[in-house]
């Protein structure tokens, strides 16, 4: 029996040294988001498949809100079998933006 193949495209990735900080700040301002990158920032990179994000988003919202973060440099994806898995673009966001993340996954509100 042949594998299974996925017939979605490859994500599109913009690397954070493309990104303007306007455009890091908005994808970082939305709660879901925020809460997509604090939770990939406390887990293993390619450990997360899309779908394990508890969030309060329906599976079209939760696409868009991956876009945003791959268009804001934060996010890199790739399919594995049917599954799309995520990493947080930490150090390259680090290099491009030095000290903002660290602000926005401080636990307290402060930031």
């Amino acid at each position: 029996m042949a594998a299974a193949t996925s017939h979605r495209s490859a994500p599109e990735h913009t690397h954070p040294d493309d990104v303007p900080v306007l455009t890091a700040l908005a994808a970082l301002a939305d709660p879901v988001r925020l809460t997509l990158v604090r939770e990939l920032a406390a887990s293993d990179e390619w450990s997360r498949a899309c779908g394990s994000f508890d969030v309060p988003v329906g599976k079209a919202a939760l696409s868009h809100h991956f876009a945003v973060l791959r268009g804001a440099g934060l996010v890199e994806q790739r399919d594995r079998g049917a599954k799309r898995v995520n990493r947080l673009r930490r150090e390259e966001f680090d290099a491009r933006f030095p000290g903002l993340l660290d602000l926005v996954l401080r636990n307290d509100d402060s930031a």
